[in-house]
């Protein structure tokens, strides 16, 4: 939530998405504001901490990116790209060159690409069938739009609790409590 604003779902409609898709549209960039919102200030020494071999903050911030990525690969019924594979082996492995404004422009840019998704994408091809990865699994447009935004929303929880926890670790070992 952005500082004297209500979540985003309850700021009211917004102009261009259409009605079926405000409640994706209101999760992705519930989604964004948080991220944001959660990143300010977070030292780059702590991004690829794994506390108790639970994934790093960096990792979720490449997630987050990743995912709303495929899905909109999928969405657009398209196969993913070799770079999109590269990039999914890649999540959460270390790289020392990367920093947090990189990640959180990152997903602040894809995020942005999903909301002019979102406003041009038609209702009647909701329901369309899209196949999923290489097994070609079902789903819909909608459904991938949905599983975008619900997973988005699922990984900054779990961003959350990771960013404390490694703070929190990282003040005792300078001795606070």
């Amino acid at each position: 939530m952005t500082k004297n604003k209500p979540e985003v779902w309850l700021r009211g409609k917004l102009p261009g998405i259409p009605d079926l898709l405000q409640p994706a549209a209101h999760a992705l960039l519930q989604s964004k504001e948080e991220v944001v919102n959660y990143m300010q200030d977070f030292p780059k020494e702590l991004l690829w901490k794994e506390p108790g071999n639970r994934a790093s903050v960096a990792f979720h911030l490449e997630h987050l990116t990743g995912v709303v990525d495929r899905m909109l690969s999928y969405a657009k019924n398209e196969k993913l790209s070799k770079a999109q594979y590269d990039y999914l082996e890649s999540e959460g492995k270390p790289d020392e060159e990367i920093s947090v404004d990189i990640l959180v422009q990152n997903f602040k840019s894809k995020v942005a690409e999903a909301i002019v998704f979102l406003e041009n994408t038609p209702t009647r091809e909701l329901t369309t069938f899209r196949p999923v990865g290489r097994k070609e699994l079902p789903s819909s447009l909608i459904g991938l739009l949905f599983h975008a935004a619900e997973h988005s929303q699922r990984h900054v929880g779990q961003l959350l609790v990771t960013i404390s926890f490694v703070k929190e670790i990282e003040q005792f070992k300078m001795g606070g409590c």
